[in-house]
């Protein structure tokens, strides 16, 4: 049976391509002529060793990860590993320092959660509002941090950065959940990158840690085995049962970004949904206005509101309605922020953002005083 035309623009767990979850269907029942699904497929069966090796050397291969770098792959979701990456690293050096910068919830509650096991600091001044990426030159980076943390892209406040950090040879790490192979990265800058499938490569229930290997086994004495980066590089993420079904389809939809182009293809498509979306917003005189500052705004997640700065709740509402008896779903801002949320991530189509567009000029045309 066909699904009903929805268009999802949803911060995640988010849209999957269609031909994913079309192949995902035909081999639920019958994985590869196994007689069993996935779901009920032993972790140490030689048919998942295949699953879960073809899906880190896919990684491997889209993103040129350097041979000196383990992939792994994690239960527990984005936060997560706002635990797993004090415990794993905060002890690389004496002072049980670590660097962070905080442009938005996510990175705020990553420092928060490190502040459990070692000293965190914030190194810029303190930002009213999280609508921007504060300038380079007010930050105050700590030769003496095990690491300097950011959060690449910012889901509820629609905040991503468009450069790489200079951290003077400290060991860097992001969170890449929301723009992980959105675009290419060099992942030979960073220590260690981490991210939930659930928004560009997956459905949620895997998280995917790539880390140098240098940084591994250095865990401090309290870190749960589980969350043991040496423990699960020695065991290729086997020591306990993985989210098997959950990594399988991320292994469906790297072919799939595969085939598309790669990183490269996906860049280019994410640029040009989102310069459709801002580009209306902009050019609304005022009727749609996006927080963020036009330098860091990102590709990802566009916040913006309607009839005013601060949002007009009615046509907020109205918008939404609307939007939804089109078929375009979960436009609906955070919880924490409100307003409207545009997602864009991979699986979204040029044709969904046009669609959107499209309803965002009639909308304007019907309510613009």
């Amino acid at each position: 049976m066909d699904r009903k035309q929805v268009v999802n623009f949803g911060a995640g767990p988010a849209k999957l391509p269609q031909s994913v979850l079309v192949q995902a269907q035909k081999e639920l029942l019958n994985y590869n002529g196994t007689g069993i699904s996935v779901l009920e497929m032993s972790h140490r069966s030689s048919d998942f060793a295949k699953i879960i090796n073809t899906t880190a050397d896919a990684l491997r291969e889209l993103l040129h990860v350097p041979d000196n770098y383990k992939i792994l792959f994690f239960q527990g979701g984005g936060s997560g590993q706002f635990s797993a990456v004090p415990l794993n690293l905060i002890g690389l050096k004496e002072d049980r320092c670590a660097d962070y910068l905080v442009t938005g919830a996510w990175s705020a509650k990553a420092a928060k959660e490190a502040e459990k096991y070692g000293k965190v600091n914030v190194v810029h001044p303190k930002l009213d509002s999280y609508n921007k990426i504060p300038e380079r030159s007010t930050w105050s980076l700590n030769p003496s941090a095990s690491y300097v943390y950011y959060c690449c892209n910012e889901t509820v406040h629609g905040v991503e950065f468009n450069f790489i950090p200079d951290t003077k040879g400290v060991v860097l790490v992001s969170d890449m959940s929301s723009n992980f192979l959105s675009r290419p990265v060099d992942v030979s800058k960073f220590g260690l990158i981490f991210a939930g499938a659930q928004k560009n490569v997956g459905c949620a229930g895997v998280t995917v840690v790539i880390v140098r290997e240098d940084l591994l086994g250095r865990a401090s004495k309290e870190c749960p085995v589980i969350m043991d980066y040496q423990v699960q590089a020695e065991n290729n993420s086997l020591y306990n049962t993985p989210p098997c079904f959950s990594i399988y389809i991320m292994g469906l939809v790297l072919e799939w970004i595969r085939n598309q182009g790669g990183a490269d293809a996906m860049d280019q498509l994410n640029k040009q949904k989102a310069d459709m979306i801002n580009d209306i917003i902009d050019q609304s005189n005022g009727f749609y206005s996006c927080p963020v500052d036009v330098a860091c705004r990102s590709r990802m997640n566009i916040p913006f509101r309607i009839g005013k700065k601060e949002g007009d709740e009615n046509l907020e509402k109205s918008f939404l309605d609307g939007a939804s008896k089109l078929g375009m779903i979960s436009l609906k801002g955070h919880r924490s922020v409100g307003g409207i949320r545009v997602s864009l991530y991979n699986a979204v189509t040029v044709e969904d953002a046009k669609a959107l567009v499209t309803y965002m000029e009639q909308f304007l045309r019907d309510h613009k005083k």
